[in-house]
């Protein structure tokens, strides 16, 4: 990669095109200069709103897949619930609107060295990021294993892609609607037992990032997960998405999820502490200092 292939970029996008996916809604954007700097795990971030962009803060979405090949040179998809006003927004537009890109922004997933056993594991859209990675991971000679969950099927994303991605799939529905029963978090030690990985990668709610983690961890094998703390700029500009990690120093610090990650090693995040600044960490003010 030459160096003038590296680091985020503003460009503005196009929509190529926009369609309901199951229960979510696909994008695709022209967006030139951003899948030439891509790396599975990284972000993108869109201003929405039109005119009244200025006034409201961008949406950010991990990057499902990017081309830079074809009659557009440079394509990212993206996928999401409409679950509030700025993704109707995002989700009403038609090809050709113009759209204000920047990316990709984040820390994205650490590719193994040497060909190794790898199992992603994905809850509902957030599994969208995996797909890229398990590519990148297969050109690398990895043997890739994936667990898709979702609370029920209506929620999956991406299990027939998966059984194009990977060697060995496996679905879980919390409601036990289609595949096991049970969420993520319970069925992946089963997996890695049979598949022996030495990598788990991960993408979903704290709460599965959290169990899969400790399974991992329990397992034998180094995990990274991406970790979603409602990222809504991705720059780090907002602030509203730090969260406690230690260091390599062994010390606590509150980082953005956006900047400093989304991808962090998961025995390195504080999950029991997520939604608080715990007193040991770095720059956190003391009970004796408050009075």
């Amino acid at each position: 990669m030459t160096p003038a292939a590296r680091g985020p970029v503003q460009v503005q996008g196009e929509v190529l095109s926009n369609k309901r996916a199951g229960a979510y809604q696909h994008l695709t954007l022209v967006a030139p200069g951003v899948a030439e700097r891509f790396r599975p795990g990284s972000l993108v971030a869109v201003a929405v709103g039109g005119d009244l962009s200025d006034r409201m803060l961008r949406r950010s979405f991990p990057i499902y897949r990017a081309r830079a090949t074809g009659t557009y040179r440079s394509t990212v998809e993206v996928v999401f619930p409409v679950t509030e006003p700025g993704d109707s927004w995002l989700g009403g537009l038609g090809p050709g609107a113009a759209v204000d890109v920047v990316g990709p922004l984040g820390r994205p997933y650490a590719l193994p060295k040497e060909p190794v056993s790898c199992t992603l594991a994905g809850h509902a859209h957030a599994s969208a990021p995996l797909f890229s990675l398990a590519e990148r991971l297969r050109e690398r000679g990895c043997a890739v294993h994936m667990v898709l969950g979702a609370v029920d099927e209506r929620g999956l994303f991406g299990a027939l892609e998966a059984k194009r991605a990977a060697k060995t799939v496996v679905v879980a529905t919390e409601d036990g609607s289609v595949g096991m029963r049970g969420p993520v978090g319970q069925v992946l030690p089963g997996l890695l037992a049979r598949t022996g990985s030495d990598v788990v990668y991960a993408a979903g709610p704290a709460a599965m990032l959290h169990d899969v983690a400790a399974a991992a961890e329990r397992h034998g094998a180094w995990s990274q997960t991406a970790l979603d703390a409602g990222n809504v700029c991705a720059t780090g500009a907002c602030q509203s998405c730090v969260v406690p990690v230690v260091g390599e120093d062994g010390v606590s610090r509150m980082v953005r999820a956006c900047a400093e990650g989304p991808v962090f090693r998961g025995d390195r995040v504080r999950w029991a502490d997520l939604g608080t600044v715990p007193e040991d960490t770095w720059g956190a003010s003391r009970p004796e200092e408050e009075r």
